[in-house]
């Protein structure tokens, strides 16, 4: 009899060494550790007895046909924040694909076709965007986010075509809404919730909305010991105001979470006033109108601190997805093959986005979530016990059987 959580943390054991050098995991969209975690990933899905392939926007696709029409989707993202765990995102392509070979097992066919989607890019740390697998699928892309570049100036565009992907083709990705069924997410929880409450799984009511902010100060740069300081444009001495002013609206503002969590300075010298800045900033709320009017009132902020020190700036929204319910009717289910399994079916909510929340454009959405240790996550320390993802996949399985019967 297979133990499926050993399963499960063999297979996370394994895609975890494909990171970039350093503590935890780093794995970034397009680059050698995604094309690794894809061979893998493609070798995981085929042994399911699943149909791989990879799609225009970098998505794994592994499929497998029903008894009747329609088609049920599942998966999470293969990315992972710089030096991350084993587990955010990856644990949810993963469980899926051994429900599925669990069900196969077992002789079981479903009543329709069911995809495992294995997204490239929903962290958003290399692109000052997300979601664009995902968005694909439910086809919502705003192609012209594939012009935004990394760091090192290579475009998305770029990056597609270097991983072997056609970005003209993207918009034909989009799933029909009249054949989709639904969507499951298995994600570790980022939380304390379930450990508190000593639950293996939860099911999530709904999922917080986010944006993102770019925001560049231009000032003048000069040597550190011969430049006033009243004749100084100093750009990071504004973003640092701004900075606070984030901190003080965000405490201001119930259920709002705001964070300025990456600052790049030019030149970026000790004896140089800097003169550029760079800062994106997130929000995220449960309540939309919430989140938007603290985007527009921080853009706000930004040009009066400019103005107040004679600087320029540029402030742009790169990124919106609003606050996305999940479905009454694949919540009972889910919590149903939740309780056959011994767990209370205990519900919470999402303050982290995922790809569900762009799949909600093209059909219902639901999420499991899966006690993690400590509550801890976006860390090298993520942990997730293999008798809880044992427990999700047989959650997974229970549950795509319970469609079939509803």
């Amino acid at each position: 009899m297979t133990d499926w959580g050993a399963e499960a943390a063999r297979h996370l054991a394994a895609l975890a060494g494909f990171s970039a050098p350093g503590p935890g995991v780093t794995r970034l969209p397009y680059g050698p550790e995604h094309r690794a975690a894809v061979r893998y990933l493609t070798q995981m899905m085929e042994e399911a007895g699943l149909a791989v392939g990879l799609d225009a926007a970098a998505t794994l696709v592994g499929r497998t046909e029903g008894g009747g029409a329609g088609t049920f989707y599942m998966g999470s993202h293969q990315d992972s924040v710089p030096q991350g765990g084993a587990f955010d995102g990856i644990a949810g392509v993963v469980l899926p694909v051994l429900a599925l070979r669990k069900l196969a097992e077992e002789g079981v066919v479903l009543p329709y076709a069911v995809e495992v989607l294995g997204f490239a890019d929903e962290e958003g740390v290399r692109f000052p965007t997300a979601l664009l697998g995902s968005r694909a699928v439910a086809g919502t892309v705003d192609m012209a986010v594939l012009e935004m570049a990394d760091r090192e100036g290579v475009s998305l565009r770029a990056a597609l075509e270097g991983f072997g992907c056609d970005p003209e083709a993207i918009p034909a990705l989009a799933r029909d809404r009249t054949q989709a069924l639904g969507y499951l997410e298995a994600h570790i929880e980022q939380g304390p919730v379930l450990e508190a409450g000593g639950e293996a799984l939860g099911v999530v009511t709904g999922i917080c909305g986010i944006e993102r902010h770019a925001l560049r100060f231009t000032g003048e740069t000069g040597h550190a010991g011969t430049v006033p300081m009243e004749a100084r444009k100093d750009a990071l001495v504004a973003a640092a105001r701004v900075i606070a002013e984030v901190d003080r609206l965000a405490r201001a503002t119930p259920g709002l979470r705001a964070t300025v969590g990456q600052v790049d300075v030019r030149p970026g010298a000790v004896n140089a006033v800097p003169g550029e800045v760079r800062m994106p900033v997130e929000l995220r709320s449960e309540d939309d109108s919430a989140r938007e009017a603290a985007g527009l009132a921080i853009q706000a902020i930004a040009g009066r601190v400019a103005a107040e020190r004679g600087l320029g700036v540029e402030a742009r929204r790169t990124y919106a997805q609003p606050a996305a319910p999940c479905d009454p009717k694949l919540r009972r289910v889910l919590a149903k093959a939740v309780q056959d399994g011994g767990g209370t079916g205990r519900e919470l909510t999402s303050g982290a986005t995922h790809d569900a929340s762009a799949i909600a454009d093209l059909c219902p959405i639901s999420m499991l979530f899966i006690r993690c240790r400590g509550g801890v996550s976006h860390r090298p320390d993520e942990h997730a016990e293999p008798d809880d993802l044992g427990a999700a996949v047989r959650a997974i399985s229970g549950a795509l059987r319970g469609l079939g019967d509803a």
